[in-house]
């Protein structure tokens, strides 16, 4: 496969993977980032340009037999064998056309968008929450989640709710493909619309960085 490092490839790249939004979600987050100072060092392969069927987005210098993790790899084919797989590449048995899409638009902040609860605020996480989010997390609990963890609350857009005394009660992280992978709340705090608030400014930063959001 050939790996794409030309600028002008990578931004054709996204071009063409947004008209075959959502079912090029597990490659087309990682290229925006990637395009956007590619803060996970990532890169992007595919099987021949621009005729491109296959697209594979995986960490920098990654060999077959990596350890990478709970960082994840992406596979988007082409319309017309169209199928994806977001841990490891597979060719479909039977490939069978892909229906049409379309992105829908995330919604503009407006008067009407969920606001935090009294005594809470917007605000971000710190390096020093990295063992919170590793024992609140279901693949959490060990080292390398916590390496993982760390690495993508230093490098990936994310979102805090805190309490009066700036403490998290509630988060959204996001990952190389620009997913979320990581919300939770504390569950003294739920029930209260936390999540909903944190989602939607979580989604309106990303609309706004040119990711595409889905409900």
């Amino acid at each position: 496969m050939k790996i794409l490092t030309c600028s002008a490839q990578l931004q054709r790249l996204e071009e063409i993977l947004r008209k075959s939004l959502p079912l090029a979600l597990p490659v087309f987050g990682a290229v925006l980032n990637i395009n956007r100072g590619n803060p996970g060092q990532f890169e992007v392969l595919v099987d021949k340009w621009p005729e491109f069927g296959a697209v594979l987005a995986r960490p920098s210098g990654e060999v077959a037999s990596g350890d990478t993790g709970h960082c994840r790899r992406g596979v988007t084919r082409r319309p017309g064998t169209c199928k994806v797989c977001s841990e490891h590449a597979w060719v479909p048995p039977a490939p069978r056309p892909c229906p049409r899409t379309r992105t829908p638009p995330s919604p503009p902040l407006t008067p009407a968008s969920p606001r935090p609860a009294p005594g809470v605020r917007v605000g971000s996480l710190s390096p020093s929450h990295v063992d919170l989010l590793n024992d609140t997390w279901p693949y959490g609990g060990n080292a390398r989640s916590r390496r993982f963890l760390a690495e993508i609350l230093g490098r990936f857009p994310q979102v805090c709710l805190q309490d009066g005394g700036g403490q998290p009660v509630a988060w959204v992280l996001t990952d190389h493909f620009g997913t979320g992978t990581h919300s939770y709340t504390l569950p003294e705090h739920r029930r209260r619309g936390h999540m909903q608030v944190a989602l939607t400014v979580a989604a309106q930063r990303a609309h706004a960085r040119g990711f595409p959001t889905f409900g």
